[in-house]
């Protein structure tokens, strides 16, 4: 399998005071460790900082070998979660406009994309962080074409990865460009993990199903649109439900909900058919049933188009977390 390439590429990794270290682990086990029995030369890998020692949120300090300087050399630049100052903050985002303006490939892990997007390189780009911190992105880069539901998302010379375990996807997606998929394939099963996982990011997305502003004729309507998913639910049947005329109805569904009765609903039922998943062993066609999707076909079109997996992948992966 050993392979030879002209040059070894540089990886620099920065940290600084508020780092997260499970993201800057997953650098530094895919890219940090010696692997030229595999391929020769493997990466040069540095970590560089705005200062000598960088503290974790986890409570421990982290001494630096390197400042922002090398970045200046490296072919890759990796930004994991951190929470510097203000000044730090402004010294980073200058060193990666630097490395960006001369070619060097810059990658976010997790919400490291927030360093990305206030240093302007990601306006008018696709990129995604965590789920639980897009709403925030969003509202701080409306500049950004945020996609949270993927894992990681490659836009050529900058690459974002989601969180936490879909920094390794990542990691292990720029050995696979940069080596080839056997090599990428051969470090992910020495470091334990699938190559590749199927779906996106957002099957792991936690949206419970419950009421929506209690106390109101129409907030009942929508609890008990929860309560009935298996049963036909037409819109003229449900406005009349609501006391309301269709227009009417349909306007104030979509300022409580943010969208359209037809595609709430069906929000609605992947989430029930998500929880079913998780919790019986009832098949994929009594769960369309009773999800009220018809049949096992329909079910999977949306489930794969809403989820980004299909219903049984998604019963192996989560059924021993609701456990």
């Amino acid at each position: 399998m050993r392979r030879k390439t002209a040059k070894a590429p540089t990886v620099a990794v920065i940290v600084a005071d508020g780092l997260s270290p499970f993201e800057f682990s997953a650098a530094c086990e895919v890219f940090g460790y010696d692997r030229s029995e595999l391929v020769t030369p493997w990466y040069r890998f540095v970590v560089c900082a705005p200062a000598p020692e960088v503290s974790a949120e986890t409570g421990f300090s982290l001494v630096v070998p390197h400042g922002l300087d090398a970045v200046a050399a490296a072919d890759t630049i990796v930004v994991p979660p951190i929470g510097p100052s203000e000044d730090d903050l402004a010294r980073i985002c200058e060193s990666l406009v630097r490395a960006h303006g001369r070619g060097a490939r810059i990658v976010s892990l997790c919400t490291g994309a927030f360093v990305l997007a206030r240093a302007g390189l990601l306006d008018g780009r696709p990129a995604t962080t965590h789920w639980r911190h897009a709403d925030e992105f969003a509202r701080q880069f409306p500049a950004v074409a945020l996609d949270p539901a993927v894992l990681y998302l490659d836009d050529g010379d900058i690459l974002t990865s989601a969180g936490s375990a879909a920094s390794l996807d990542l990691c292990l997606y720029l050995v696979r460009l940069d080596y080839g998929a056997e090599v990428a394939n051969t470090v992910a099963r020495r470091i334990v993990v699938p190559p590749h996982r199927d779906g996106g990011q957002a099957q792991f997305i936690d949206a419970p199903l419950g009421p929506i502003e209690p106390g109101n004729l129409f907030s009942t309507t929508l609890t008990w649109i929860q309560e009935h998913l298996s049963e036909p639910l037409a819109v003229p049947d449900l406005a009349a439900r609501a006391a309301m005329s269709q227009r009417t109805f349909a306007r104030r569904f979509r300022e409580v909900t943010g969208t359209t009765p037809h595609r709430w609903v069906l929000s609605q039922r992947v989430l029930l058919a998500q929880r079913l998943l998780e919790t019986t062993d009832l098949s994929v066609e009594a769960v369309a049933t009773r999800c009220g999707m018809g049949d096992g076909a329909n079910l999977r079109d949306s489930f794969r188009r809403l989820v980004g997996t299909s219903p049984n992948n998604y019963r192996r992966t989560f059924r021993q977390m609701a456990s």
